[in-house]
């Protein structure tokens, strides 16, 4: 149920583009009424210009932008009066119209106007609202969806059959507002509402109540019915279908990664979970997208998994991969039923996956995507569910959902990104990495593209670190979990929550440590176990991790261990120390024998004496070297450095940029290596 958010005193001291920012932020707060990055709102204003002119400027939500969180600067500011002689015309081609108004814009450096702008400067109010509320869009993907608006609404609504947004759509509304004044509302045929008003708070108003009215209609239309028809799977327990989640996502990662690689979101949510058990739902998800909004993000359909919780979580693993295949095979169809001489084909694989009794795993180029197509296909169930109600479900046809997804200007939307760096798409999961070399390397990694998996026993600094990774570059781009790499059962957890995190994981950075040493015969048998339960021990337990996820997502991976100049150069008074990391360089060559068939690659980095930022550098062990080299500790950084060929501090930042080479593409046919970032140390030579 919508609810009127608006506040008076709030709008009333609010100048006329911040007023428009509030409205759209209001209508934002419910997505059930805007979509995430779909719908767009305007407000005809009077602006002065850069020669002191006051001029009517159509200030329209720009492509892109969001209303829930658009600011002011988002919006596209155009002339009027160089826009409303386009409404004598009679056609105009996509193209023609954005460069067209492109010469109307009254201020430089904002964002581009949508493709919807003439609907706004068309229709002759001073504030308008296009939106996409689900039960609106349920009305109009009824069987006849005219009738039933025209139930609901009689002669205050008028109404436009489904054609692509651009000109002819935006003439149409334009022109049905302005032949009759008395209509309130135009009901747009598999696509949404437009409402406005003379003022913002009467827009604002009349959007909320006609929404309102549409929600009630449809729940007044569904009471007694079972619109998905009765229970066919029982949903599983919490536990059971997160741990079936568990095992599937990988290989659902695996097999929708040939393109790029993909990261998942999965949703049990009650809804999806209702949604997903019925018997009709198989064929009702099956019969295409509702609008324009929705096709974009979830494609014209999701792949339903055909399995029975009867036939055991072995038998869904065995046939997913298959599944989607076919899913694929499918979507080659469609292209090639509809192709144009100048389409080529997108990615075919789907971007919502429907298991029964389990609930839905989502797909997207990052985590942003992959949750606004959870969040979208959200909408769609609502709006499936409100479309049975009346009658049945009228999607978009296939080819009109071609028309919309091969659409020039929404593939222009595209080109316009950047390139992917080096690690876009990637899940990297980085042990110890709370401070010091874990720290920079989960930094940079993340810089790369990387979504990252910090993990350390440090909550607080570890938390930290995920959190400034968001900051910087985004939602969920980094988590944080608790690890102690010595417990065989902490660390299967924590892949565990990575996978349902993520989906999966490409990269793990074992570079957990601690660091003491002292004459052997002073060395206890505690310190001896626990280097070896930390340094040989933990590495074994996340690579043995590591190495069982990568086989079932089938697409490769790469591994790199932070060992030391201690595990190939003597170390004097640090024997457990030396021994256990000499133990990590060589489990790591057997890994890179054994993962070379499963597309693996293991390689280890030799840091020597990175002391700044690095937690295991305590004052006890730091006087310990000291000592050791018959030293002041505040003189031990820049003993390390006169000691080495280079003369050089080696610092966090540097073995970061190592691992960076050794985790990414640039070194896709290297395995087994050992890269020394040491300044140079002729004792720490590879040979």
């Amino acid at each position: 149920m919508p609810q009127n958010l608006w506040n008076s005193d709030e709008a009333a001291a609010l100048p006329d583009l911040d007023g428009l920012v509030y409205r759209s932020n209001l209508l934002g707060r419910d997505r059930s009424v805007v979509n995430i990055y779909g719908g767009n709102t305007s407000a005809k204003l009077t602006l002065t210009d850069h020669l002191g002119r006051e001029t009517e400027v159509l200030a329209v939500k720009a492509s892109g932008s969001d209303v829930l969180t658009i600011v002011a600067r988002q919006f596209a500011l155009l002339k009027m009066a160089e826009i409303e002689p386009l409404f004598a015309r009679e056609q105009m081609s996509d193209e023609e119209m954005t460069e067209y108004l492109s010469y109307t814009v009254f201020e430089p450096g904002r964002p581009r106007q949508s493709i919807e702008t003439l609907l706004h400067a068309f229709t002759p109010y001073k504030h308008v609202d296009h939106t996409h509320p689900d039960a609106v869009i349920s009305i109009a993907c009824a069987p006849d969806g005219e009738a039933a608006a025209r139930e609901l609404w009689g002669a205050r609504m008028a109404w436009v059959p489904y054609i692509r947004p651009g000109f002819t759509l935006s003439k149409w509304i334009g022109g049905k507002i302005r032949d009759n004044g008395q209509i309130e509302c135009v009901v747009m045929g598999k696509h949404g509402l437009v409402t406005w008003g003379p003022d913002s708070k009467t827009c604002y108003d009349t959007t909320i109540r006609v929404i309102q009215e549409a929600e009630d209609f449809i729940r007044e239309k569904a009471k007694g019915k079972r619109v998905f028809g009765a229970i066919r799977v029982e949903s599983l327990g919490s536990r059971q279908r997160r741990a079936i989640a568990t095992r599937i996502m990988p290989v659902i990662r695996g097999a929708v990664s040939d393109r790029r690689s993909a990261i998942l979101a999965y949703d049990d949510s009650q809804e999806i979970l209702d949604y997903v058990s019925h018997e009709r739902t198989p064929d009702v998800s099956q019969l295409g997208a509702a609008c324009p909004d929705h096709l974009v993000h979830v494609k014209r359909k999701p792949l339903f998994v055909r399995w029975d919780p009867e036939n055991g979580v072995d038998a869904l693993v065995e046939s997913l991969p298959g599944q989607v295949e076919a899913y694929k095979r499918d979507y080659v169809a469609y292209f090639e039923a509809h192709k144009g001489p100048d389409d080529t084909l997108a990615d075919p694989a789907p971007r919502v996956i429907l298991v029964p009794g389990v609930g839905m795993i989502t797909t997207g180029q990052d985590a942003m995507n992959a949750d606004v197509s959870r969040q979208l296909y959200h909408r769609a169930v609502d709006v499936i569910a409100g479309s049975e109600a009346l009658g049945g479900f009228n999607s978009l046809t296939p080819a009109e959902a071609f028309a919309i997804e091969y659409w020039p200007l929404e593939l222009y939307k595209l080109r316009l990104k950047p390139p992917d760096r080096d690690l876009a798409g990637k899940v990297a999961l980085i042990t110890g990495a709370a401070s010091g070399i874990g720290r920079a390397t989960a930094l940079r990694l993340a810089q790369e593209g990387a979504h990252v998996v910090v993990t350390d026993i440090n909550d607080a600094d570890g938390a930290a670190v995920a959190q400034q990774i968001v900051q910087q570059h985004g939602m969920k781009r980094a988590i944080y979990l608790n690890m102690n790499v010595t417990q065989e059962s902490a660390v299967e957890q924590t892949f565990r929550e990575a996978v349902l995190a993520y989906g999966g994981i490409d990269i793990v950075v074992s570079n957990a440590g601690i660091a003491g040493g002292a004459p052997i015969i002073e060395t206890t048998l505690a310190e001896w176990q626990r280097n070896q339960d930390i340094l040989a021990t933990g590495y074994f337990l996340v690579a043995r991790e590591a190495f069982r996820l990568l086989k079932s997502q089938g697409s490769g991976g790469a591994l790199v261990f932070v060992a030391s100049k201690n595990s190939i150069a003597a170390g004097k008074g640090a024997a457990a120390y030396s021994a256990a990391k000499a133990a990590e360089v060589h489990l790591a060559r057997c890994l890179a024998e054994e993962g070379g068939e499963l597309g693996i690659r293991v390689n280890t980095v030799l840091p020597d004496a990175v002391i700044r930022g690095s937690s295991i550098w305590n004052s006890e062990w730091k006087e310990a070297r000291a000592q050791n080299y018959g030293i002041a500790p505040e003189d031990l950084e820049d003993f390390y450095a006169k000691r080495n060929t280079l003369r050089v501090s080696v610092l966090p930042e540097d073995i970061a940029e190592a691992i960076l080479f050794l985790a990414g593409p640039r070194s896709a046919k290297t395995t087994g290596a050992i890269l020394t970032v040491d300044g140079g140390n002729a004792t720490g030579y590879v040979r």
